[in-house]
């Protein structure tokens, strides 16, 4: 008897969240209009490493105040928009990229900055046969584990997340339901991470088929951001390209294909493209030349926020 009240209590409390959060977002358009502040959407592209300069993009608006109304995220930009929309500020989540990456512990960021294989698979596990090199369940159960967030529903930011059924070939937008299992079917990346399986559909990055998702935002956000993170490479005429340059790039070739043409039918109403030169999908050790070259692309997001932000 008891066990079955607890159960309904459980029920009960469930209930009474999930109407918190449609009242919510019922009426968050109009305190945003009557507050007089904007609605703003964020959307945060893939890069692998180089999306850690989403970071940089939360300094400004945490600098400024501002809390976006509504996030959507793509692979990398799935990551970091989702540890955004948790409630993390820009300063919670630069000191967990500093502490992953020199703290002398087993963690993925260290073994890449020791360059050892066989340290990396800390946070990474080999699964060779499965679809992929590796599986990524240590480092998605850190992540909620630092956020304290499971679900969707629980994001104090509504968040969308991006990812491509392998079979159908289209665009997979979620947004509700378990967090972290929809985060990694974005990531994953072909080739490096076995496809993630959700609902019936099997699932691979969502940088396949929409690497900004800006357009997700656009109707129903006065500002929407996109920040670009794929960055650019230069050849190195001292080697020939590895496996995995050709893997990656061959990828990123095809997403600024995909996203050049979505500009070309809409934009957003602002569009920073940091810089950022020469950085491997995975050299998340490089966090600090990343930050860097993405500076001055964040000083271009603050003068354009705050251009639209002072009445004329």
């Amino acid at each position: 008897m008891v066990s079955g009240v607890r159960q309904s209590d459980a029920v009960d409390r469930a209930r009474r969240a999930t109407l918190k959060l449609l009242l919510a977002g019922a009426l968050a358009p109009l305190v945003g209009r009557a507050s007089g502040r904007p609605r703003i959407g964020l959307a945060l592209g893939s890069g692998g490493a180089r999306g850690l300069a989403h970071v940089l993009a939360f300094e400004v608006l945490d600098e400024l105040e501002l809390r976006p109304h509504r996030i959507a995220g793509s692979s990398m930009g799935a990551i970091m928009g989702a540890l955004y929309a948790a409630g993390m500020t820009a300063a919670g989540i630069h000191a967990q990229i500093d502490r992953l990456t020199v703290a002398p512990d087993e963690t993925w960021f260290h073994s890449l900055l020791e360059e050892d294989l066989s340290r990396w698979l800390g946070f990474f596990q080999p699964t060779l046969g499965s679809g992929g090199l590796v599986r990524a369940d240590a480092f998605l159960d850190f992540l909620e584990q630092t956020t304290g967030h499971a679900s969707f529903e629980e994001l104090p930011i509504p968040l969308q997340v991006v990812s491509t059924d392998l079979w159908s070939r289209e665009q997979v937008v979620l947004q509700s339901g378990a967090l972290w299992p929809a985060v990694n079917a974005s990531m994953a990346m072909p080739g490096l991470f076995a496809p993630v399986t959700l609902d019936g559909r099997v699932l691979v990055d969502g940088g396949l088929t929409n690497p900004l998702p800006y357009d997700l935002l656009l109707d129903d956000c006065d500002i929407t951001i996109a920040v670009d993170a794929l960055g650019t490479r230069t050849a190195d005429g001292a080697r020939e390209p590895s496996y995995f340059d050709t893997s990656f790039n061959t990828f990123q070739i095809m997403q600024a294909a995909i996203l050049g043409e979505k500009l070309k039918r809409r934009q957003p109403d602002i569009l920073i493209r940091p810089e950022i030169r020469d950085v491997r999908v995975l050299e998340f050790h490089r966090f600090r030349e990343i930050f860097e070259q993405a500076r001055p692309a964040q000083e271009v997001l603050r003068k354009a926020l705050r251009a639209r932000l002072t009445p004329p």
